[in-house]
């Protein structure tokens, strides 16, 4: 029930892109950022005359700006940067203010100067609040209007007011299609989760250049017709969340709107509050895909069901307190991968075409999604790492070293989950084994 600060976008009927980005803006309204690399996005996002992003009664809103398709990664990285360098000289404006006794202050706008020096001197990590709140921006709230009062009393008050929007943290997200994260741009987002800086990144992952036509893009999966692969695409679908896991400090998370949209709130707070680069790849339908976008809901769960898309989330702070980093939403492939082949015309036209030969480049995309999702079923592994040094350690039945609890959720709202991950933070505090597991992706088969 959050005010979306996207509306009337110049979108097609049942685009997949514009709900992920409405939700963006609705968790971060005012305080977001967003550059925007030249495609889709940036079309329906900005054509003139209309823009679809929108402001608040304060007339606050998110800001917005467009680069190209080759430099936009390392456009949005420096907006963070020159942020980054003015709150760093607001620090120092802050820390001259409180040291000069000649700058008179009331004791509440010390304490909170004081409180916001002593969190960006220690580095602390900004706190999660609801609604997608910061706790900067909250602190920031509260010292605008003491600053507003009191700035007349000296020069040095009046200079912190005029940077106080700089108190507050803002979101940057960079914002793109496939064609620029995986292919055009794919080396400036490289060098952004490198980097380590605090900036987040959403790839709207159409699967093909949709904007200019349809051309095949590196996320295009293999069997599938696009321009430049009339005959299907021969190559598989490059893995941009696995390579970006392999820095084991880059948040990764791959969502679907349409299908799980708790999980797809959860991954962009969490990517919000990770102290560092985050890359979420957000499954988005396409007309171009062929079938009806009136049915993209119902085609995403198939996606979903069918391990064609894997929800999953990999968070490295987990790491730091011994627990997993990868969590995967979606646990039990449950549909079928050649039903949801045959709904698409990019698929099925090249059945149409040459059956024999759709027929190897389905099976060789099946081959792959198969290998996927049974590689996300090892990394979700609660003790990994901790069977793998009994294995080598030589025991023979590292199974077997002590009683594990399972636990069992049913869950429409989502409480239900977050009230099984707290017991399940209770079993292993007592030194127990355990899991977690939805019923219906639990197999009873497993119980001992």
């Amino acid at each position: 029930f959050q005010k979306p600060y996207l509306e009337f976008s110049g979108a097609c009927e049942g685009c997949g892109e514009t709900p992920h980005v409405k939700l963006m803006t609705q968790l971060f309204g005012e305080r977001l950022v967003i550059a925007n690399a030249t495609g889709c996005s940036s079309i329906w996002g900005a054509s003139n005359p209309s823009f679809p992003y929108t402001v608040n009664a304060k007339g606050e809103g998110p800001a917005w700006a467009n680069s190209l398709f080759e430099d936009n990664a390392e456009f949005g990285l420096g907006m963070r940067r020159a942020f980054q360098q003015r709150r760093d000289y607001l620090t120092s404006q802050v820390e001259d203010a409180l040291q000069d006794k000649g700058v008179m202050m009331s004791d509440k706008l010390r304490r909170l100067l004081q409180q916001f020096l002593v969190m960006r001197k220690e580095n602390q990590h900004d706190l999660l609040l609801p609604r997608g709140r910061s706790i900067y921006h909250q602190m920031m709230e509260r010292l605008e209007p003491l600053l507003q009062e009191e700035r007349s009393g000296h020069a040095k008050l009046q200079m912190l007011y005029d940077l106080r929007d700089m108190f507050g943290r803002i979101s940057f997200w960079i914002v793109g299609g496939d064609g620029w994260a995986y292919d055009i741009g794919y080396g400036g987002l490289d060098h952004v989760i490198a980097s380590e800086e605090h900036v987040k990144i959403l790839v709207l992952d159409t699967e093909m250049y949709s904007n200019t036509g349809g051309q095949a893009s590196k996320a295009t999966p293999a069997g599938a017709m696009a321009k430049f692969a009339e005959s299907g695409k021969r190559t598989a679908k490059k893995d941009l969340c696995r390579l970006a896991m392999t820095y084991k400090t880059v948040y990764v998370a791959s969502i679907c709107m349409h299908v799980n949209p708790q999980q797809a709130v959860r991954a962009m707070l969490e990517a919000d509050a990770y102290p560092g680069p985050s890359v979420i790849v957000a499954y988005s339908p396409c007309i171009s895909q062929g079938f009806p976008m009136a049915e993209s809901i119902q085609h995403c769960q198939m996606a979903v069901d069918s391990g064609y898309w894997p929800l999953f989330r990999y968070n490295p702070e987990l790491a730091a307190n011994g627990n997993n980093p990868f969590q995967l939403d979606s646990r039990k492939v449950k549909g079928d991968l050649f039903k949801l082949l045959a709904q698409e015309n990019r698929f099925a036209s090249v059945m149409r075409r040459d059956p024999k030969h759709a027929q190897e480049l389905d099976e060789k995309l099946k081959l792959s999604v198969s290998e996927k999702n049974q590689l996300l079923q090892v990394l979700s592994k609660e003790d990994l790492q901790g069977q793998f040094h009994k294995l080598v350690e030589g025991l023979s039945d590292a199974s077997g070293a002590g009683d594990s609890i399972t636990i069992l959720y049913g869950s429409e709202t989502g409480n239900a989950e977050e009230q099984a991950k707290n017991l399940l933070q209770d079993i292993h505090a007592r030194g127990l084994k355990g899991q977690v597991s939805a019923l219906d992706d639990f197999e009873f088969e497993d119980l001992p």
